[in-house]
């Protein structure tokens, strides 16, 4: 009986998985794995949030894979010598696995290209995350695109891959040992975020109730904090709990059979699916930009020498801005939405992106790192290229002298209020105008809550000369 490994990564699903239906109709029995990460909690990018989704994910996936006769194997360490090691074990003779975009998995693959060829087995990579991904999309001259608007025209020219059935079946020897699922103590976490349901199951409800509504009127509501006017689908994207190809799909379908005005709607929330394969493709052709700004002449950006001389400690002004404490309503109320469920509103997220930057002059990747540990949804490729861009210092980011300010932010997308109150308590009974207006000097909107920890007038003036 021939055997193959399929080793699972950002593919956490039976249905539309593109290495794991070929590793089934190839071979007798296909081993599935998932590898646990040595991370721990110091790690940059280890948050409590995203790791309790990951738990729950790799669960429901053992379920599915024993309703079809398979069964989830769960290892830990270095994903080279893991699988080398599960080869050895189990005579198989090839190992198929979905490609990851980004510099760390791209170096495991490589390496484990060097291990097949020593042990004489084949490698069966395949492309799933991105309809378009690597070199797909480009320039007529044959180079990558640092600019959106010219990629998502080339982007939406090309021929999108169908989506594909769940596998039927599935053969796992039943010899081979496996570690417990993973908690939160595997990674030294603790947490306690009202996350979002995991699993393939909760990934497609999600996706069925968007597509019931929300979807038709996305362009008016998802700027919206306080109403749901968003698909909620970046976790399971980033997880692989649906497949990029349904998406689009049945994205595709609707917008078939909609009228005019709806079908812009969802032409919208489909420029949003382009942002992220943008965003994966950076990523691949400069994966330098996880640890420098993209644009060069910024890296000689001093942000810390900017801080005012009267900030002795910029790192204190740091924590008021993670525990969510800063004075500036919209900010505190993004901040404890995150702390309480691993989830910011993407308008939010460039508020408290832009005033961290600009108004605090951290540096971006602080704040970068934060999210990661905090995000269910955390994607790196995402995550870095939207702080970049609230930074201005990333591709097509916003220009620097264009400075939110939450005060006015505040009144264009959460007039009444109602944002603000529902993670901000110390907050409601103030009049929603107020929460839209610096208050009178010395003057706290509420008993138990700051004064604004900063003059956004005066620091958007320090922001600007930085820059300049």
């Amino acid at each position: 009986m021939s055997t193959a490994i399929h080793w699972f990564r950002r593919d956490l699903r039976i249905t539309d998985n593109t290495a794991l239906a070929a590793a089934a109709a190839a071979h007798d029995q296909v081993v599935p794995v998932y590898i646990v990460s040595e991370w721990k909690a110091e790690h940059r990018w280890c948050g409590a949030p995203r790791q309790a989704f990951l738990c729950g994910c790799l669960d429901s996936l053992a379920r599915n894979l024993e309703a079809k006769g398979g069964r989830l194997i769960i290892r830990q360490g270095r994903a080279d010598a893991v699988l080398k090691k599960l080869v050895q074990q189990t005579e198989a003779e090839a190992i198929y696995f979905n490609r990851d975009p980004d510099p760390f998995g791209r170096a495991m693959e490589e390496r484990l290209t060097k291990i097949a060829r020593d042990l004489g087995i084949r490698l069966h990579p395949y492309k799933d995350i991105a309809l378009h991904e690597r070199n797909e999309v480009l320039t007529g001259g044959g180079s990558p695109f640092k600019v959106f608007t010219p990629y998502a025209k080339a982007w939406l020219k090309l021929d999108k891959p169908e989506p594909t059935r769940a596998i039927s079946k599935l053969s796992t020897p039943p010899h081979i040992a496996s570690d417990p699922l993973p908690t939160l103590h595997t990674w030294k976490l603790v947490g306690e975020a009202a996350i979002l349901e995991p699993g393939e199951a909760a990934a497609r409800k999600r996706l069925g109730c968007f597509l019931d509504g929300p979807i038709f009127h996305y362009q008016t509501r998802r700027d919206l904090p306080a109403e749901e006017g968003t698909s909620r689908l970046s976790q399971d994207l980033r997880h692989g709990t649906l497949s990029i190809r349904e998406v689009y799909a049945k994205c595709a379908r609707a917008a078939e059979k909609a009228p005019a005005a709806h079908q812009r709607n969802i032409g919208i929330f489909i420029n949003e699916l382009i942002w992220r394969e943008f965003y994966l493709q950076v990523l691949w052709h400069w994966p330098q930009v996880l640890d420098h700004e993209f644009q060069e002449d910024c890296r000689r950006l001093k942000w810390r020498d900017y801080w005012r001389p009267e900030k002795k400690d910029g790192g204190q002004d740091y924590q008021r801005w993670c525990r969510g404490e800063t004075g500036f309503p919209i900010v505190d109320a993004g901040m404890r939405q995150l702390a309480a469920t691993g989830f910011m509103h993407n308008r939010v997220r460039m508020i408290v992106a832009m005033f961290l930057t600009k108004d605090l002059h951290v540096w971006w990747m602080h704040g970068e790192s934060w999210f990661m540990r905090h995000l269910v949804d955390g994607e790196i490729a995402s995550n870095n290229g939207g702080w970049q861009w609230s930074a201005s210092t990333g591709t097509d980011a916003a220009p620097y002298f264009r400075i939110q300010n939450p005060w006015s932010q505040s009144k264009r997308f959460d007039p009444e209020g109602a944002y603000i109150k529902r993670w901000v308590p110390e907050l409601r009974d103030v009049p929603a105008g107020q929460l839209c207006a610096p208050p009178k000097e010395g003057e706290a909107l509420a008993r138990d809550y700051p004064l604004p920890m900063v003059d956004h007038a005066r620091e958007r003036d320090v922001a600007l000369e930085m820059f300049r």
